[in-house]
């Protein structure tokens, strides 16, 4: 989800589902460690439970760079062990530190060790063909030894060549049940599913089996979905929110952060494109927000713009 889940698309995440867990994108600890940390690090108080998102491979760098997270107030560190793309390969993190179990077990003892707030992984059920069951478990088991107790595992293989990233996301076939598996043989263990779902009841169906479901893109392109989360997994009250509102509550995100770091408003408007998607008038609704004809109009002109044309079309 890099370039993605940035903090002005978790700003609109959280306006529609006040429980749910939000990640960052993949921060690498060279960034951290060599870049801009207020850049990287930066969020809005709102976002809240809100997990960091780490890429890297040596111990002592992720251990630095689980403090910076919990000095700047996240709630989780989260490592990465399932992005498939060769770009990460490169820098020997991703998917490929799957098949050196031990390593990303010294890395999570490590970050384990520098912070009190939780450490978790992110990793897929296997890398390249091998599809044996008993690779994911003895990795799972290996990194649980360190002190990780949640896993989020994306029940498909990761395929470290020949395949693109997106390839890599639908290509492999997905095989929850090696997931489900994980939780009958870790019971004490935090097993949450990710991979092809995109309904709630996929989710619903899901949570029979493990103890939670991470949504990726579905989630940002279809971004209302998360209006029914609260209600439908937290117990939650409805809470009358319309896309119209969300629309607004945007719009007076948007002036805050023009007014606060000179953002312009096309930068956060492009994270909502999905939020009329299904609804008539959406296609001329997104056509108004990505107009970059419109960049020096101001957010709240833009918006009576697009819902008006909604209107026209719908």
């Amino acid at each position: 989800m890099m370039d993605w889940t940035d903090r002005h698309c978790r700003y609109l995440h959280r306006l529609l589902s006040r429980h749910a867990l939000l990640y960052t994108e993949m921060v690498t600890t060279g960034a951290l460690l060599h870049g801009d940390v207020p850049r990287h690090l930066r969020y809005n108080a709102e976002e809240h439970p809100l997990a960091l998102q780490l890429g890297g491979s040596e111990p002592a760098d992720l251990a630095h760079c689980a403090r910076l997270g919990e000095q700047w107030g996240y709630d989780e560190i989260n490592l990465n062990c399932g992005c498939p793309s060769e770009r990460v390969q490169r820098g020997a993190f991703g998917a490929c530190l799957m098949a050196e179990p031990q390593l990303v077990a010294d890395c999570v003892k490590a970050m384990v060790d520098a912070v009190s707030i939780p450490v978790t992984v992110k990793h897929r059920i296997g890398i390249d063909k091998a599809e044996s069951y008993d690779f994911v478990r003895d990795f799972v088991g290996t990194v649980a030894e360190a002190g990780c107790t949640t896993f989020i595992v994306h029940a498909r293989n990761a395929w470290l060549k020949g395949l693109s990233p997106k390839e890599n996301r639908e290509v492999p076939p997905l095989r929850y049940a090696l997931v489900h598996q994980l939780k009958v043989d870790f019971p004490h263990l935090t097993i949450a599913v990710n991979g092809g779902i995109t309904s709630t009841a996929q989710v619903q169906e899901q949570l029979q089996h493990v103890d939670g479901v991470m949504l990726g893109r579905e989630a940002y392109h279809n971004p209302w979905w998360l209006s029914e989360w609260d209600a439908a997994f937290y117990g939650a009250a409805p809470t009358g929110l319309t896309r119209e509102l969300v629309e607004a509550q945007m719009v007076n995100y948007m002036e805050r952060e023009a007014a606060e770091h000179g953002t312009p408003w096309y930068a956060i408007a492009r994270h909502m494109l999905g939020l009329r998607h299904g609804v008539a008038g959406a296609r001329r609704w997104r056509q108004v927000w990505s107009d970059h004809r419109l960049k020096g109009q101001a957010a709240r002109d833009v918006m009576a713009q697009a819902q008006g044309a909604a209107l026209v079309s719908a």
